[in-house]
């Protein structure tokens, strides 16, 4: 597994950065709980005989299919 992933600096609509330490925290938790997610579905994918292009080309289709339930914040 690689680990050289850095997490994002979190911005706002207008691009200000986000400077709430318990929301940074809360965004930063779920991206690399949803990393290491998709590191297993990789890994069993391959394990069972499927390829990574293939797996990782379902997961950005589903990723492109996401939509917020919730308008942005202005």
């Amino acid at each position: 597994m690689s680990d050289k992933f850095i997490l994002p600096t979190w911005r706002r609509p207008d691009g200000s950065v986000l400077a709430c330490v318990e929301k940074i925290k809360v965004l930063n938790e779920n991206i690399q709980e949803l990393r290491d997610l998709a590191q297993d579905a990789v890994d069993d994918a391959v394990l069972m005989g499927a390829t990574q292009a293939q797996i990782k080309h379902v997961l950005l289709d589903m990723l492109d299919g996401i939509v917020s339930q919730y308008p942005e914040q202005k």
